[in-house]
């Protein structure tokens, strides 16, 4: 079909069963389902090919207990997914190939599949705190490349604050796939630096560190290893050496913490 398709205000009855089936259909221009547009039934496109836009604006989906809407490996340069109401039943997007998904947050039902989908552009370009609830509506679980693919388009345009954040919700998500020791691992990771996401994390934990390291040792003075011959203690610079094993001050090799206080060496 070279030119568009319209079922504006149509209404497709046929509830357990296939409102609308169209697998392998190709559409010239716009496939609009919308406007009024009500499906009780599932919709399929599988491989469908739509030339520019596939609209499901302020159109009605139901199929409860079953998939609503099934677009596997469609391939289009627009999908406006803001329906009247939420979606009742499972969207199926996987290794679906679109160019600007435009949709609203709230009409995603709770199963998602999005396996291997991929998208040039969201809209609206909503936070990724407001995004990563519709990565993880997938029953498959956890999904890297959906975290990749979203982090991907954030730092396209230029939210890398954003796209460090889908990163970091990415490896939380994978720490519970993992077996128990790998979780605890990980969740010493999160805490201490975010997986490398939150690098100033580690410079909270250094400070910390560090002011506790000055009031410890300064309460209680470590003796010197070598009596008459060690510089001026400073509690200070003797926790910073402890906590920065590559910097020497000349304090840790001249006291000896010796006791509980030993814990807090180093090398």
């Amino acid at each position: 079909m070279t030119g568009p398709a319209h079922f504006k205000g149509a209404t497709l009855d046929n509830p357990g069963g296939s409102a609308l089936s169209a697998n392998g259909i190709t559409v010239g221009k716009v496939l609009n389902l919308c406007e009024g547009f009500s499906a009780r039934g599932r919709i399929r496109l599988t491989y469908a090919q739509i030339g520019s836009r596939l609209c499901f604006d302020d159109a009605t989906l139901r199929a409860p207990g079953g998939k609503a809407l099934t677009c596997r490996r469609l391939e289009a340069r627009e999908l406006a997914m803001r329906t009247a109401e939420p979606v009742r039943g499972a969207v199926d997007l996987r290794h679906a190939r679109i160019g600007v998904l435009q949709d609203d947050a709230a009409v995603w039902p709770d199963e998602l599949c999005m396996d291997g989908l991929s998208y040039e552009a969201l809209e609206p370009m909503l936070p990724a705190g407001e995004r990563l609830g519709w990565l993880r509506r997938d029953p498959d679980g956890y999904l890297p490349n959906a975290y990749e693919q979203l982090a991907a388009m954030y730092r396209r345009l230029g939210s890398e604050a954003d796209a460090r954040e889908t990163l970091l919700a990415g490896q939380q998500q994978r720490r519970h796939t993992l077996p128990g020791y790998a979780r605890f691992w990980g969740r010493l990771q999160d805490v201490t630096v975010g997986y490398g996401f939150r690098p100033l994390r580690a410079a909270g934990w250094l400070v910390a560190l560090l002011a506790v390291g000055t009031v410890v040792f300064g309460v209680a003075e470590p003796p010197p290893l070598k009596p008459g011959e060690a510089p001026g203690f400073n509690s200070f610079v003797y926790s910073l050496d402890l906590l920065l094993p590559i910097i020497d001050f000349g304090q840790e090799k001249a006291f000896n913490p010796g006791g509980a206080r030993s814990g807090w060496r180093t090398g």
